[in-house]
C-alpha cells in the first residue's frame, strides 16, 4: 500500500514510548497518520508527540496497559474525536529471565504474562464492536495486530515467562483470527526476531539478523497494510523459525541446553515474593 493511502489513518499503540512502538509511530506520523500514543511514561510520550510530524494531531494517554478502565476510556476518547479506528497495535511488553526453580521469580513469571498477554487481549477488546461495525459499511482496512516474538516459537531455557507468554499471543491472535474472519476485521501477527531496541540492548550474547527498529517498522506497517495473517521479521528468522519447529526435541534440547541465558531481574527481594497489583495505572488527559 502506498504512503498516501495511509494519511489520516487512526492507529493506537501501545508500548510507545520507545523501541518498537516508537519506531512504529514515527512511521505512521510520517506517511500522515494520526495516532494515539499509549505507555507509562508521561514524559517519554510528550517527547515523542513532540518530534512527530504534525504533533498537534496525536494523542497521548499516560497509562498501564493492566489498567483496563484505563485502556477503554482511552480506546473510547480516540474513537469518538476520530470518527473510529483503523489500527490497533499491542506493542506493550516486558521481559525478564526466569527459573521455576526461585521463588520470588513467581511474581516476575505472573507479570511478564499479564503484561505481554492478557494486556493484548484488554487492549483489542473496546475496539472489536467499532471494527466490526465498520467493516460491515465496507472498511476494508480495519487491523487488530499483536506483536509475538521469534522466542515464542520453542520454549527457550531462563526465559520461560516470556517464551510462554509471547507463544500465548501467537495462538491467542490466531483464535481471534478466525473468529473475526467472516466480520472483514483481519487479525495480523507480526512476530520479531532480534531488534535493535533497548529490550535487546541488555542480552550478554550474540543476536544472529539483529535489524534496526526503523527497518523493521517499515516492513512492519507493509504487512499490516496487507492484512497478512502472520509474519516473521525479518525473513531470515521466519526460515530459523521453521526449522525449530520440525526439530526433534531431543536434537531441540540438546542444541539449547547450554544457551546463554537473560538475565533475572534484581527488582524484587530474594525472600518471599511480594504480592503485586498488576492494574495499578492511571491514565492521563492526552496532549
Amino acid at each position: 500500500m502506498k504512503a498516501e493511502s495511509r494519511r489520516d489513518k487512526r492507529v493506537f499503540i501501545t508500548g510507545a514510548s520507545s523501541g518498537i512502538g516508537a519506531a512504529l509511530a514515527r512511521r505512521y506520523a510520517e506517511e500522515g497518520a494520526v495516532l494515539a500514543l499509549v505507555g507509562r511514561s508521561s514524559d517519554r510520550l510528550n517527547a515523542l508527540q513532540a518530534s512527530l510530524p504534525g504533533a498537534e494531531r496525536h494523542w497521548v494517554y499516560a497509562l498501564d496497559v493492566m489498567d483496563t478502565a484505563a485502556l477503554w476510556a482511552a480506546a473510547a476518547e480516540f474513537m469518538a474525536a476520530n470518527n473510529g479506528i483503523d489500527i490497533v497495535i499491542a506493542n506493550a511488553g516486558i521481559s525478564h529471565g526466569t527459573l521455576t526453580r526461585h521463588a520470588e521469580d513467581l511474581p516476575v513469571f505472573e507479570r511478564i504474562v499479564a503484561t505481554n498477554l492478557v494486556a493484548t487481549v484488554a487492549t483489542f477488546a473496546p475496539f472489536v464492536e467499532r471494527m466490526e461495525q465498520q467493516a460491515a459499511q465496507g472498511d476494508h482496512g480495519c487491523r487488530l495486530v499483536g506483536i509475538g516474538s521469534a522466542a515464542g516459537i520453542r520454549g527457550l531455557p531462563g526465559a520461560s515467562a516470556y517464551s510462554a507468554s509471547k507463544a500465548a499471543v501467537i495462538t491467542y491472535c490466531e483464535s481471534l483470527r478466525v473468529e473475526l474472519r467472516r466480520s472483514g476485521v483481519r487479525v495480523v501477527t507480526i512476530v520479531p526476531g532480534y531488534i535493535d531496541t533497548p529490550m535487546t540492548q541488555s542480552n550478554k550474547y550474540r543476536m544472529p539478523f539483529l535489524m534496526s527498529a526503523e527497518k523493521f517498522a517499515a516492513q512492519t506497517v507493509n504487512a499490516i497494510d496487507a492484512g497478512v495473517s502472520y509474519r516473521v521479521i525479518p525473513w531470515q528468522m521466519g526460515v530459523v523459525a521453521k526449522l525449530l519447529r520440525l526439530l526433534p526435541n531431543a536434537l531441540y534440547d540438546l542444541a539449547f541446553a547450554r544457551a546463554p541465558r537473560k538475565a533475572r531481574t534484581t527488582a524484587h527481594p530474594r525472600a518471599k515474593p511480594p504480592a503485586q497489583n498488576a492494574g495499578s495505572g492511571t491514565a492521563q488527559k492526552p496532549e
